[in-house]
C-alpha cells in the first residue's frame, strides 16, 4: 500500500462523511443547487461490498478517501473525496492509484466509474489517471445511470462512464 494510504478502519468511518461533505462544497459552489444531500455515512460505505482506502496527512488526520464497490465481478470507483484545503497535493491521484492497485490485487482486470464529463476535477482528472470513456453495458452500470437520473445529477452536466485497465 502507498505510504499515507491505508485500508479504512472502524475508527476512520466517522471522518469519511465529513471529508465528503467538505469536498462536495466544490460542487455546490459550481452548480448552485437548491438542495444538496448530506454524504453517505462511513458506516454505510463500509457495509457495502468492496473497500475503502483513506489518506492521512502528516498529522494523521484523514484528508481523503476512495470507495470502490465490488458488485457482480465489477470494481467500480464509487466515490473519491479530498478535503479542498488539501487539494492539488496529489492525494486524489494517489488514492486512485492505490484503489487500482487494490482492485488488481483482488483479481479485477478493470475499474469503472461515473462522473461529470466537463468538470475539471472529474473526467479530465480521471483521463490523466488512465481512464477512458465507455458506454454502460452491464445491468449494474445501467442501473447507476438510472439512479443518477433519479437524483437529478444529469441536470448539472453530461455524465459519463469511464474505465481503466488494471492489467
Amino acid at each position: 500500500m502507498v505510504e499515507g494510504i491505508r485500508v479504512a478502519e472502524q475508527r476512520d468511518l466517522e471522518a469519511l462523511e465529513a471529508v465528503e461533505n467538505k469536498a462536495d462544497q466544490l460542487f455546490i459552489e459550481l452548480f448552485q443547487p437548491p438542495l444538496w444531500g448530506a454524504a453517505q455515512s462511513g458506516a454505510e460505505r463500509a457495509a457495502e461490498p468492496g473497500f475503502v482506502l483513506v489518506a492521512d496527512d502528516s498529522s494523521g488526520t484523514i484528508v481523503g478517501f476512495v470507495h470502490v464497490l465490488e458488485v457482480d465481478g465489477i470494481a467500480h470507483l464509487e466515490q473519491l473525496s479530498v478535503v479542498p484545503e488539501h487539494g492539488r497535493r496529489g492525494y486524489g491521484r494517489t488514492l486512485v492509484e492505490a484503489a487500482k492497485a487494490e482492485g488488481r490485487r483482488r483479481g479485477h482486470d478493470r475499474m469503472t466509474l461515473r462522473t461529470y464529463a466537463n468538470v475539471a476535477w472529474n473526467a479530465p482528472f480521471y483521463r490523466r489517471a488512465g481512464f477512458t470513456e465507455e458506454e454502460p453495458a452491464t445491468p449494474f452500470h445501467r442501473r447507476l445511470v438510472e439512479v443518477e437520473h433519479e437524483l437529478g445529477l444529469d441536470q448539472y452536466g453530461q455524465r459519463i462512464q469511464m474505465v481503466a485497465s488494471l492489467q
